[in-house]
């Protein structure tokens, strides 16, 4: 069986059991690492993962993966995490869990904006560009990426003066 076949059968056995712990199921991947092999199982939801929900959920994919042979005998480690910043943003999830976050935008066009979200809903997203905001339909988008930010200037909560000494 291929690895595109395999990695669907696992989406299909593990995504009713992520989604029973309440989260959504974004991707699992399986790669060789030495003489074991690593299944990674990444996990989202509205507000963010905490580590119980990562402890939790892996207890159960455990068990799921226990009940079906798919992983065969062969050792494996399992990896539950939820996603990284550099995830593309492919669906409409993606875009409202990064509201406020500032993202490059890459369009069917082949043009590209950069703006931050300051909405986003099933058919599109609302950015903040550098003098306007422009809603842009998901059907016009390719992807977007999260933009690191190391200091954000207008989040008064995020920064204390530290000119005392």
């Amino acid at each position: 069986m291929g690895s595109a076949a395999s990695r669907d059968h696992l989406m299909k056995l593990l995504e009713p059991v992520v989604a029973a712990e309440g989260l959504d199921l974004e991707d699992v991947s399986v790669t060789s690492a030495g003489k074991r092999r690593v299944l990674r199982v990444i996990v989202d939801r509205d507000g963010g993962v905490s580590l119980d929900d990562v402890a939790e959920v892996s207890n159960a994919v455990s068990a799921a993966l226990d009940d079906d042979d798919r992983m065969g005998s062969q050792p494996y480690t399992l990896e539950v995490s939820s996603p990284g910043v550099d995830r593309p943003l492919t669906e409409p999830r993606h875009w409202r869990r990064a509201a406020k976050r500032l993202v490059k935008a890459e369009l069917r066009d082949g043009s590209v904006v950069e703006g931050r979200i300051m909405a986003a809903d099933e058919t599109g997203v609302v950015l903040s560009l550098e003098n306007d905001e422009r809603r842009i339909d998901f059907q016009d988008l390719a992807q977007g990426r999260v933009q690191v930010e190391f200091r954000r200037f207008d989040d008064e909560d995020d920064f204390e003066d530290d000119d005392e000494g």
